[in-house]
């Protein structure tokens, strides 16, 4: 499949800065488990795209000859796609000369429907192992400012209050960790999960995103130290953290 982060990926962002590989380039076909069909593949990136706030409920989609170009797969699957969720009530499908497929207004209220404890933990737990995997991997490895945006966006949250920008600036340091220590292929990879987890389970709170962000900082502190077991801690600390 074509490299769809330069187009439809929601988390390219004009002026962004895109941290190369510390380690070369991971190749995604040695991790096991079945891929997304081409179904799931447009849902989790439409999903990761309201997420971060390239699109919003109410704005209209590109055409699906435009999305099948940047997602790499066909056009009559991308249309598929969007009609089962215009179906599910996620978009909505407009005629006439200002027509199109538009993400549903009440997008949140429709994804709440489809929340899956079960399914959501399984993600969770792939989650965490791929990241422990690439801290592990690259432990004492990442060049000098190879951190850096990084650490810019841990800044920001901090300073951050609004609940729709913290969800994005937590996001955005995951698919930027992907691509940091993986590259652009493991960066898709989490693009993929992370989009199935804003479908399948509830946005966590500001509170949570602020404990998990200590948990970025420390991550950051031991990675720049090129401590690896330390920085495996700071990884699995982040998925139980709690507000103090």
């Amino acid at each position: 499949m074509v490299n769809a982060a330069g187009k439809f990926g929601p988390y390219n962002q004009p002026g962004a800065a895109r941290p190369a590989p510390v380690s070369g380039v991971w190749d995604t076909r040695v991790l096991t488990g079945r891929g997304p069909t081409g179904s799931e593949l447009v849902r989790s990136r439409i999903a990761l795209r309201v997420r971060l706030k390239s699109v919003a409920p109410g704005d209209r989609l590109p055409d699906a000859g435009v999305l099948a170009e940047e997602l790499g797969i066909s056009e009559i699957t991308v249309r598929r796609a969007l009609e089962g969720m215009c179906q599910d009530g996620l978009l909505d499908r407009r005629r006439g000369r200002a027509g199109g497929t538009f993400v549903a207004a009440d997008w949140d209220t429709v994804v709440a429907l489809m929340h899956d404890t079960t399914e959501a933990a399984a993600l969770d737990a792939f989650h965490l192992l791929l990241e422990c995997g690439l801290v592990a991997h690259t432990a004492g490895e990442v060049p000098d400012g190879g951190l850096d945006g990084l650490r810019a966006l841990v800044d920001e949250m901090d300073q951050v209050d609004e609940e729709g920008r913290l969800l994005e600036l937590e996001t955005r340091f995951h698919l930027d960790l992907a691509q940091t220590l993986g590259g652009a292929g493991i960066r898709e990879f989490a693009a993929d999960l992370l989009g199935r987890q804003c479908l399948l389970r509830p946005a966590p709170a500001p509170a949570v995103i602020r404990a998990r962000n200590r948990c970025h900082s420390d991550l950051l502190d031991e990675l720049a130290r090129g401590a690896m077991a330390p920085a495996v801690r700071a990884v699995k600390a982040h998925q139980h953290a709690v507000p103090d």
